[in-house]
């Protein structure tokens, strides 16, 4: 291989890995458990803190239990390093997660700074999370919550839901619930 073909696989190869990593966003702020499912290998780890320490597939399991509470989830991520090792690689990827979390008829606002530590790995030709383990760096709680979607600077705005009623599947055909 030349090195401008190493050099476009390396792209290639980071820009899949990202988009893994945006897809993962999407499908934990949807609630797309099925979307989920499709991001890791079926023998991967994961490592959520007290949620859950484990096989992956176990966690996305847990998942409709542990979301059950939050009413808003939206992640973002920001500065995403790589480091290709063949078909293998590692990344961090800086976050910032909110949470509203629902608990007792009340609500509380949780904002979350932190990292992802990933290992990555190609099989088949598709790049998926063999490892996957999350990192706060800091935290910013609001108690209660100060979310209000009812703000007359939205008023008549789509309002985004965790589930399969959320805007996007109207708006975005191509956008399909457990698929990539």
């Amino acid at each position: 291989m030349s090195e401008v073909d190493s050099k476009i696989q390396e792209i290639l190869d980071k820009e899949s890995i990202r988009d893994l990593v945006h897809i993962y966003c999407r499908a934990a702020d949807r609630h797309d458990h099925d979307l989920m499912r499709t991001l890791y290998h079926e023998d991967a780890h994961d490592d959520h803190g007290s949620f859950f320490k484990g096989k992956a597939m176990e966690f996305i399991d847990l998942l409709p239990e542990i979301q059950k509470s939050m009413g808003i989830l939206h992640h973002n991520v920001t500065t995403h390093n790589i480091h290709l090792m063949g078909d293998k690689a590692e990344g961090e990827t800086y976050i910032l997660a909110f949470h509203q979390v629902l608990a007792d008829d009340q609500r509380f606002d949780v904002l979350i700074g932190g990292r992802y530590f990933d290992e990555y790995e190609k099989r088949h030709g598709i790049w998926k999370f063999s490892s996957r383990a999350v990192d706060a760096d800091w935290a910013y709680v609001n108690d209660p919550s100060k979310v209000d979607l009812t703000h007359s600077m939205i008023e008549g705005a789509n309002i985004g839901t965790p589930n399969s009623q959320d805007p996007s599947y109207k708006y975005l055909k191509s956008f399909k619930r457990g698929k990539r």
